[in-house]
């Protein structure tokens, strides 16, 4: 016979409606980040297994003793889902306490991974973007395309969007979301037509290193700033040096990655440089800015112990 013992579970359904703004969930993401900066929230580099069918598995683990919580998310790609009628993305996460290790809660992950994800690109779009941005490009439709819509429209002046990508379902559904919205929206025939003179770029297709680099960095106007959720795999190596400023997400994590995103002398920095000042970047109008990253252990950790404080301080 086991022990009954108390643990949250909190669904996608329930996260989702905890009211959490992009405005906290930048703010849980800064200061997790300054956290780490001073020794006080620790993550280890994010882990991943590419079984070579198509599937992605990927886990993160990070922890601070203020709060005194310890998360970890695992979360499977699969591209056979959909055919089965579910999300593409599946995953939990687990949260436990720091010092006794005993369970707090299990959480459903597809809300917290979608939203961190748009959070952490956030973050760096407010310091490197143009803060008057009113269009933004998407190439690949999906889940991340619609929270970085959520999020990008509550940061900037949008007023148009352009949707590039292979499911035409996707497109439209991307382009009846912006329209909800009071947007224009339009499917591009290319990739290179939605790209150019676009002010915001965000790329998100399926992680697949089979996929041959189809998207040119010097399409770009002067002043663009690009969210690669996709470790920059569409990206053609030889166009990045069009970038002025790249920033990943986290250096130790790359440094311990065996292909690394981008060519490491591209790189200014990582959010964490970002955030705390030790890198001074910002928009200029004549300068091309991206942000690079495979995901970050601490903005699971960050977005996770938020929405549990809150989930906990409700009941």
């Amino acid at each position: 016979m086991t022990e009954a013992r108390d643990f949250l579970y909190l669904s996608d359904e329930t996260l989702s409606g905890l009211g959490i703004s992009t405005a906290d969930v930048i703010g849980c993401i800064e200061n997790a980040l300054r956290s780490k900066a001073e020794d006080t929230v620790w993550a280890a580099p994010k882990a991943s297994i590419l079984p070579g069918d198509g599937r992605y598995m990927m886990a993160t683990l990070a922890a601070s003793d203020t709060p005194g919580i310890i998360a970890v998310k695992s979360v499977i790609v699969s591209p056979r889902n959909p055919a089965r009628g579910l999300p593409g993305i599946n995953g939990a996460i687990m949260l436990l306490d720091s010092e006794t290790g005993q369970l707090l809660a299990v959480m459903d992950a597809n809300w917290i991974t979608a939203v961190r994800t748009s959070g952490l690109s956030a973050v760096v779009a407010r310091r490197l973007a143009n803060p008057q941005s009113a269009s933004v490009a998407f190439v690949g439709c999906g889940v991340q395309a619609h929270s970085h819509l959520d999020a990008f429209a509550e940061l900037f002046p949008l007023t148009e969007i352009r949707a590039f990508g292979r499911g035409a379902a996707n497109v439209e559904k991307l382009c009846a979301a912006a329209r909800e919205r009071g947007l224009e929206a339009k499917a591009s025939a290319s990739a290179q037509e939605a790209l150019e003179g676009a002010d915001l770029i965000v790329t998100s297709i399926t992680l697949s290193y089979d996929v041959a680099p189809f998207l040119d960095a010097r399409w770009l106007k002067p002043g663009a700033f690009a969210a690669m959720t996709d470790l920059a795999i569409p990206w053609m190596p030889q166009g990045m040096t069009a970038f002025d400023t790249v920033i990943i997400d986290d250096s130790q994590q790359e440094a311990a990655m065996e292909k690394p995103m981008v060519d490491r002398t591209l790189v200014q920095g990582d959010m964490t440089d970002l955030v705390t000042g030790s890198v001074t970047a910002g928009f200029a109008p004549e300068r091309r800015s991206a942000f690079v990253f495979r995901g970050l252990a601490i903005g699971d950790f960050a977005l996770a112990a938020h929405a549990y404080t809150r989930a906990a301080t409700a009941t």
